[in-house]
């Protein structure tokens, strides 16, 4: 028999403890920090797994940007671990990106632990995905509006976009919780909910319950030394929350903590998000005990209720040559040499139009990073790294483009050269890799929704692990 949930009071727990294993369910965590966690018993297990920071690609293609076996050994962990404690397993933005491809990539992982560990998880599955015709009367009505600094939406983009999701927020979390979940498996959810779920469930400070959240998400990032690979405790109080590492090697300052807060955001004091912003112009960190912090002051201030929506659309194909150079007058003309080759490219395949295809040249060692955001664009060292690139509609094209823009700069002529040939050295051979299909970005909008559907927009599937089970 599997042991029952810690009871609480009819005025509900004085305080609810949530372990945060992992950054990114996939990035692994040390055995002894998790079992120094579960020494805390902890009510609630819960991790983020997935991010827009790998970029479109995986959302458009439906790919997981974390290794399946690293998953799968996470998650068995964590299940085995809340089953023998009797407390629920809490997972957003599954398979990485949070689409039905991903969610149901997860279902199934945790589908063979089930079956092979011998657990019966009562599981509820809420799906993130937004119907196109959703997002287009939505348009119609004038109910999205684009982020700060970003391009108005319009109905090219939503045709256009192979999968859309919205960034759930808590109140599908709540009543999975609610409903007696052993297990919640959610698509995108915006990165606190999954940590603040349970503890608004019981009429915790949903402002409190929201930054703790924000600190957990990354788990023990926000400690001195940072690791997303490392667990986090959380303990969130009537007043105020503390945090907490679970290595002894690691601690949390008030410098480290209120770091993480920034973490991601442009404006230190408001950090918004479905339903309203975090307001922390009155927070204050302070030490608790040898290696954690406690945080008071944070506000959560109501606001109609917006979804961040995330869609990708196909852009082509890449191919991608990688080289360097160390010859100083090569790269003193580089910029010239650059432009040749264009031009080059360009006088070759007269037939293409520009907007066919684009070619791209990076120099690592001068504004490989940062392109023409770079504030000093000068080479600093003997050698520059050069990523030449080329995408275009079809994978074939690519492969052309790039190879010819490649043996082109291998032999282009440029003032001041005294070989003949031979300007780029190659680490690789063959030296052309194929990158596959792009992705960009269509939609990175706010949606608003009326005051009653946040409730009703993520309905729950609910399932028992493993399915097909007697």
């Amino acid at each position: 028999m599997e042991p029952e949930r810690e009871r609480v009071s009819a005025e509900g727990p004085d305080e609810i403890r949530i372990l945060a294993a992992t950054a990114i369910l996939g990035y692994g965590f040390p055995d002894a920090s998790f079992a120094a966690g579960l020494a805390r018993r902890p009510h609630v297990i819960a991790v983020d797994a997935g991010s827009t920071d790998p970029g479109p690609y995986y959302l458009g293609a439906g790919e997981s940007f974390t290794d399946r076996t690293a998953v799968r050994r996470d998650l068995e962990r964590m299940l085995t671990a809340a089953r023998s404690l009797g407390v629920p397993v809490v997972v957003g933005s599954a398979g990485g990106a949070g689409a039905a491809p991903h969610l149901r990539w997860l279902v199934a992982i945790a589908d063979e632990i089930a079956a092979e560990q011998d657990l019966r998880l009562r599981t509820a599955v809420i799906a993130a995905d937004v119907a196109p015709e959703t997002v287009l009367r939505a348009l119609d009505e004038g109910r999205i509006t684009a982020v700060p600094h970003g391009p108005e939406l319009t109905g090219a983009d939503v045709r256009a976009s192979t999968r859309i999701v919205a960034q759930l927020g808590v109140e599908p979390l709540v009543e999975a919780l609610r409903g007696g979940a052993d297990l919640v498996l959610a698509g995108r959810a915006y990165d606190p909910a999954v940590f603040a779920a349970l503890p608004l469930l019981h009429g915790f400070d949903e402002g409190l319950a929201l930054h703790l959240g924000k600190i957990l998400e990354c788990a023990a990032i926000a400690a001195v030394p940072g690791s997303g690979s490392d667990c986090m405790l959380g303990t969130l109080r009537r007043g105020h929350f503390v945090v907490e590492p679970l290595s002894p090697d690691r601690r949390c300052t008030p410098t480290s903590v209120a770091a993480h807060t920034l973490y991601e955001k442009s404006d230190p004091y408001h950090l918004p998000g479905p339903g309203g912003h975090l307001d922390l112009t009155d927070c204050a960190f302070t030490p608790e005990g040898e290696r954690g912090v406690r945080v008071t002051g944070s506000r959560h201030v109501p606001a109609p209720y917006t979804l961040k929506l995330e869609g990708a659309r196909l852009r082509g194909f890449r191919t991608v040559s990688l080289a360097g150079a160390r010859d100083p007058v090569f790269i003193r003309e580089l910029d010239g040499i650059v432009a040749g080759v264009r031009a080059r490219v360009a006088d070759n395949f007269p037939d293409l139009k520009p907007e066919q295809y684009e070619l791209l040249v990076r120099v690592y060692g001068r504004d490989g990073c940062m392109g023409p955001l770079e504030p000093r664009p000068v080479v600093g060292g003997h050698e520059v790294g050069l990523v030449i690139e080329a995408v275009a509609d079809t994978q074939e094209l690519a492969d052309t483009l790039c190879a010819f823009a490649r043996s082109t700069m291998l032999h282009f002529g440029y003032p001041g050269r005294l070989s003949t040939a031979g300007n780029l050295a190659f680490p690789y051979s063959p030296s052309d890799f194929h990158a596959g299909a792009v992705y960009e970005w269509s939609l990175y909008h706010l949606l608003r929704l009326g005051a009653d559907e946040a409730a009703r927009a993520f309905p729950i599937r609910w399932t028992e692990l493993p399915e097909g089970a007697s």
